[in-house]
């Protein structure tokens, strides 16, 4: 399973739920938020294939948020 973690600037919960059911319908990739994490962490996932981050960066920019993948630590 391939895993992609992005920082938003995502901070309602209502609007984080709706993003996570635009993520899955469009991208057809598995989402959370952690909105207690200081990034408001968005967590990707996909069961096969590749992530492709342009694709949720433009679907959150295109709502008016903000995302950007984490580096690897």
């Amino acid at each position: 399973m391939m895993v992609e973690v992005f920082k938003t600037n995502v901070n309602d919960q209502e609007r984080a739920s709706w993003l996570i059911e635009q993520i899955q319908i469009s991208c057809n990739y598995i989402a959370s938020f952690d909105l207690e994490d200081c990034d408001r962490i968005l967590v990707v996932r996909c069961a096969s294939g590749t992530i492709h981050a342009s694709q949720v960066i433009d679907l959150l920019r295109k709502h008016n948020y903000v995302a950007e993948v984490l580096a690897d630590e």
